[in-house]
């Protein structure tokens, strides 16, 4: 089965199109203070070694703005940036003055027409894009109080306002997201949306959860509507460090076969049979295999059962046996080798492929 994508308009954040037939991007959002210096810029280097593709700071207060600055002037992005605001629009304007690449405004909190025509403007001169982010948890009261409470209408309603708003001020370089943490509303949400016009989305299923609850809802949700077609960028968002929404967007879309430009890693179960800590062999070669960006699938088995056949289609492979390890590509076994160094043969063979 091959997903068909809804075709969107396309729409430029910096140097990064998304919407049209451009492939789906990976965002996220840095979890450190903006004035830590050291913090953040490791972070941000981190996002774009496992392929973050847009990364989001959040601008509290003005005093935000001039440590926005400082780090686009470093030149530490190699990805564009977008600024989170909410309540001051004032912050929005500084922001893509300071050379954020895009903005995302709640149009719950962001303060009505006459505010939300001065961002537009702004961004208009600069060329920066906009998410218009609609959460569950922010919809405007008048708007809420027009549905007699009625989330899903409401913030469907909310987003065709919006864009009815950009549109009367000829703005068109903008995309949506319509989140809650609700994984059903969030689904019916974006899927009315999708009908009623055709700008791009950003999906995703906002506070989430910890690692593992967020990362099934967000699976489950952002599973739905990218099988339809839906979706033209994805943020998972976990309590948790940005690297594994990262992680766990690519493995989204490596598993609908939407992207095909990250490592896919194929590891059994472990059971009874596992003779090796088998957990801590599939991290280190996370780890060795972290940046790759060719679409090389790989496979860790923990025993013969289920080595080479059940992994056949791997480009390169390891199978775990009594004494030694078999290290086999296509689903052949090249050689067998001491468990111990296993990953260094490994490794060898990987360079080869890249």
């Amino acid at each position: 089965m091959k997903i068909i994508r809804k075709k969107t308009r396309e729409i430029k954040l910096g140097g990064l199109k998304i919407g049209g037939d451009n492939p789906i991007s990976v965002q996220s959002m840095t979890k450190s203070k903006i004035a830590d210096t050291a913090a953040i810029t490791g972070e941000i280097e981190e996002l774009y070694r496992w392929g973050c593709e847009v990364i989001r700071i959040a601008i509290p207060d003005a005093g935000a703005v001039p440590e926005l600055k400082k780090l686009i002037d470093s030149g530490i992005f190699k990805v564009p940036v977008v600024a989170d605001i909410h309540f001051d629009h004032r912050l929005a304007i500084e922001s893509i003055e300071a050379g954020a690449r895009g903005i995302r405004i709640n149009p719950g909190n962001i303060g009505g027409y006459e505010r939300t025509a001065k961002v537009i403007e702004a961004a208009r001169k600069k060329n920066a894009a906009i998410r218009i982010g609609i959460n569950a948890g922010s919809i405007d009261k008048k708007v809420l109080k027009a549905n007699k409470g009625g989330m899903q209408a409401s913030m469907v309603q909310s987003a065709m306002e919006n864009i009815g708003l950009m549109e009367k001020l000829g703005f068109y370089n903008f995309k949506i997201s319509a989140k809650a943490s609700s994984v059903l509303d969030t689904v019916s949400v974006y899927r009315a949306i999708s009908e009623k016009c055709d700008y791009p989305l950003h999906l995703g299923i906002t506070e989430a959860g910890p690692l593992m609850r967020g990362t099934v809802k967000s699976s489950v949700g952002l599973g739905i509507l990218l099988s339809e077609g839906i979706g033209d960028t994805i943020r998972v968002s976990l309590t948790d460090r940005s690297l594994e929404e990262v992680k766990a967007g690519h493995l989204i879309l490596s598993s609908l076969d939407l992207r095909k430009d990250g490592v896919d890693i194929i590891s059994c179960p472990t059971c009874g049979r596992t003779l090796d800590d088998l957990p801590a062999i599939v991290s280190d070669v996370e780890k060795m295999t972290a940046g790759i960006r060719n679409g090389l699938k790989l496979a860790v088995m923990g025993c013969i059962v289920n080595g080479p056949g059940e992994a056949k289609d791997a480009d390169l492979g390891i199978a775990f046996g009594k004494n030694k390890a078999a290290l086999f590509l296509k689903g052949s076994v090249l050689r067998r080798v001491e468990k111990d160094i296993i990953l260094e043969e490994f490794k060898k063979e990987l360079e080869k492929l890249i």
